[in-house]
């Protein structure tokens, strides 16, 4: 018996969910339900899986379960970054091995792939854009990460632009930046739009199950996923709750929930657009991994995220809200005096699971359960592609990419309570006051 000692607990400041289309969510589960698969999280990795798995066995039916509604969780709050590249934050030029680096582009790109044909089979309005992305840096060390990764994609043979300080304006409109990386290949897109869009186009033999909050997983001839008004019995049973999985006794101390957190603008006026100036969309994202993602919409909000806590147990907590309200704030003023004072209309927070050694799981935890979790910062591409390879896998398909998850080293270790959440907070602090005016 895998008893959960946390569930699901977010916000509900979250932008992205509020302005994508409102649905109706699926009923919660009830009574006794049998399947031959049931997949745990409806995030972007389950909502592959659960697809995938549906287009493999298309007489069976499978089971998605969510704790909360889709798109509100972890999937609906990231800064909508579908990202093709290799992005090791780990690694001093973002791209790390070069053997490593080449099956990680394939599989970002094939998840890009997967994506853009589902968003246009089901007409899917997550204001999908191939803007590409600029990693900005105003201080040495970011700059000096910016030669460094422009190193390691000219060794990728992958294509870049570097921009100078002052031709950043007719870009970005601020003139903050001092120099800028450009690579053109990453998708911008409405995170909590997608989420939903996929959601409501499975296939018809996937029952989603939302507002369902499985308490306990029960392991001997069948797996009986129990919470408080019933229970799911399954032949097998798939894992795509990040870092939830280790609430049940999955990968017990080898997951690390890493809250970041973003505020968002009401709609800039005509005048406001002018007086920013700059590409009508675009994405910034830090040379420094504790400064701050921007982005522009396409409904001219800007959004700036960055702030960080380790919250233990993966759920939201209002004090680490309040602290990143104020340093949006000053961050915001920073890089848009021309708009000073322009007030936030959301400010929310959302995880992401990581490991230390910045590799992922993917495959079997104990006979019948299966996992792909931690997509290390990069939930929309490592989610949608893990989720979809995992269901090829248990299909009986092998290629290069199931065989490199599979061969992958898988996160490691992390130190005993109560040292781990002291030192990764201090971690988390000492790495968000070195970033300067970074952040």
């Amino acid at each position: 018996m895998y008893r959960s000692t946390s569930t699901p607990a977010d916000d509900n400041g979250c932008g992205w969910f509020h302005l994508s289309r409102a649905r109706a969510p699926r009923p919660s589960h009830s009574g006794t339900s049998t399947a031959r698969w049931v997949v745990l999280g409806a995030g972007f990795t389950g909502l592959a899986a659960a697809r995938q798995l549906a287009l493999r066995y298309p007489s069976d039916e499978i089971i998605l379960v969510e704790a909360q509604e889709v798109g509100f969780g972890a999937s609906g709050r990231n800064s909508g970054f579908a990202i093709d590249l290799p992005h090791d934050i780990g690694a001093h030029d973002y791209i790390g091995p070069l053997p490593t680096a080449r099956m990680n582009l394939k599989l970002n790109l094939r998840a890009q792939e997967i994506l853009t044909q589902q968003i246009k089979d089901h007409g899917i309005d997550c204001q999908l854009r191939p803007d590409g992305k600029y990693q900005a840096a105003v201080e040495s060390k970011g700059l000096s990460v910016l030669e460094a990764y422009r190193s390691g994609l000219e060794k990728l043979g992958q294509p870049y632009e570097m921009i100078e300080g002052h031709d950043l304006p007719d870009h970005l409109g601020t003139s903050f930046y001092k120099k800028a990386l450009y690579t053109p290949g990453t998708m911008l897109l409405q995170p909590a739009a997608l989420a939903k869009g996929l959601a409501d186009s499975l296939p018809s033999n996937v029952s989603l199950y939302e507002h369902t909050v499985i308490t306990a997983i029960e392991q001997g001839e069948h797996i009986v996923l129990k919470h408080a008004n019933g229970k799911i019995i399954a032949d097998q049973l798939l894992l795509t709750n990040n870092a939830f999985a280790s609430h049940f006794g999955f990968l017990p101390g080898k997951l690390l929930p890493i809250f970041t957190y973003a505020s968002m603008t009401r709609p800039l006026t005509e005048d406001e657009q002018h007086q920013l100036g700059g590409k009508a969309t675009w994405g910034v994202i830090p040379a420094d991994p504790f400064g701050s993602t921007l982005r522009r919409t396409p409904d001219q909000r800007l959004l700036v995220r960055n702030s960080f806590s380790f919250n233990a147990d993966g759920r939201a907590h209002q004090r680490y809200l309040d602290r990143a309200g104020r340093q949006h704030r000053a961050s915001f003023e920073r890089r848009f005096p021309m708009l000073s004072g322009m007030p936030f209309d959301y400010t929310w927070g959302g995880s992401m699971c990581l490991s230390r050694n910045h590799m992922s799981h993917f495959g079997s935890l104990a006979p019948n359960i299966h996992a792909a979790l931690c997509c290390n910062g990069l939930g929309i591409t490592r989610g949608t592609i893990t989720g979809t390879l995992l269901a090829n896998w248990l299909a009986g398909e092998r290629d290069e990419l199931i065989d490199f998850l599979l061969n992958a080293e898988g996160p490691n270790r992390n130190p005993p309570e109560p040292f781990l959440s002291l030192g990764v907070n201090l971690n988390l602090r000492w790495g968000q006051h070195r970033a300067g005016v970074e952040s």
